[in-house]
C-alpha cells in the first residue's frame, strides 16, 4: 500500500512496525507503510535468510494443508493468527484439494479485518469465515469457530508464525493445550514458530531490533520448547525441523535451513 491510500487506513497505527504489514513487506506484497519497510530492510540488514524464511513460512503452510486435505482427509481447518491475505491461504490450498472444506480464519489485527473480504471467499461446496479475537481467549475462539466448523470431528489447527508473540512461554502452552482439548480424534495440529537454533546470534540481533522498534514483540524458543506444544499428540516425520525442511518437495527440496521450525501432530 502506497502513502497515497494510507488516508482509507485512519484508523491504524501506522507509526509503529506491525509483524503482518512487515512480513507482506518481505513476501513481496503492498499491504505495508513506510514505517514496516524501514525496520523490515533493517532487519534484512541483520538477518540477511529473513526473507527465504518467509517464503519458506508460506511454503510450508502449502505443503501442511495440501497433505492434510490430499492424503488425510481433513476437511476443517481453524488457521489462528492468519495474516494478511497473499497468494495461497489455507482456504485456496484445501478447496483446490476438496472444494467442500470449511476454513475458520482468526486474527485481531485491523488491517486484516479490512482486508477479512478477500479471506471470506469460498468455494460454493465448502465455507469460509473469519474471527476477530486473541490468540490468547481461546474460549472465544473455540465458541466462535463452532458455528462453521463441527468440533465433534477432525480439525487441523494451525498455529503459524504466531505463537512467538506470547512471551510467557506456561501461558503459550497453555493456550495451545486448551485449544487441542477442545479438538476431537484424528485432528491435527501444525505449527511453526521463530528460534535461534540455525543463525543463532544473527536472529537474535534481528529479533532484538524488531522489539525495540515494532509490535508484537518476538520471544524465539529452541526445537525443544516447540516440541512441547505437541505434547500428547503423534509427531509426524520428519519431527519438529526447520519448515523449509518439512516434507520438501521436487521444487524446493535443496531449499536452505531458514530459523523457522516446525511440524506436524495427530491426535490418535
Amino acid at each position: 500500500m502506497t502513502e497515497q491510500r494510507d488516508g482509507a487506513f485512519a484508523g491504524l497505527d501506522t507509526a509503529t512496525p506491525h509483524s503482518a504489514r512487515v512480513w507482506n513487506y518481505w513476501l513481496g506484497g503492498k499491504d505495508n507503510f513506510a514505517v514496516d519497510r524501514q525496520v523490515g530492510d533493517r532487519v534484512l540488514q541483520m538477518l540477511p535468510s529473513i526473507v527465504e524464511q518467509a517464503r519458506a513460512d508460506r511454503a510450508f503452510l502449502g505443503r501442511a494443508v495440501s497433505y492434510l486435505a490430499g492424503e488425510r482427509g481433513v476437511r476443517q481447518f481453524l488457521d489462528i493468527g492468519t495474516g494478511l491475505p497473499t497468494a495461497d491461504n489455507t482456504h485456496e490450498v484445501a478447496q483446490r484439494i476438496a472444494p467442500s472444506s470449511r476454513i475458520v480464519y482468526v486474527d485481531n489485527d485491523p488491517l486484516v479485518l479490512v482486508h477479512a473480504r478477500a479471506l471470506l471467499t469460498s468455494a460454493p461446496e465448502g465455507r469460509t469465515d473469519y474471527i476477530e479475537a486473541h490468540l490468547e481467549d481461546p474460549e472465544t475462539i473455540l465458541r466462535e469457530a463452532a458455528r462453521t466448523l463441527d468440533l465433534r470431528e477432525p480439525v487441523a489447527l494451525m498455529l503459524m508464525g504466531v505463537l512467538h508473540h506470547v512471551g510467557n512461554t506456561a501461558a503459550a502452552y497453555g493456550i495451545v493445550d486448551r485449544l487441542k482439548a477442545a479438538l476431537a480424534p484424528g485432528s491435527f495440529l501444525v505449527i511453526n514458530h521463530a528460534t535461534n537454533a540455525v543463525f543463532g546470534e544473527a536472529s537474535d540481533e534481528g529479533v532484538r531490533h524488531w522489539n525495540q522498534f515494532g509490535k508484537p514483540k518476538i520471544t524465539l524458543r529452541s526445537p525443544e520448547q516447540i516440541a512441547r506444544f505437541f505434547t500428547g499428540w503423534t509427531l509426524l516425520e520428519p519431527g519438529i525441523v526447520s519448515c523449509s525442511r518439512w516434507r520438501p518437495g521436487a521444487t524446493d527440496d535443496s531449499s536452505p535451513e531458514v530459523d523457522e521450525f516446525g511440524g506436524v501432530a495427530e491426535r490418535r
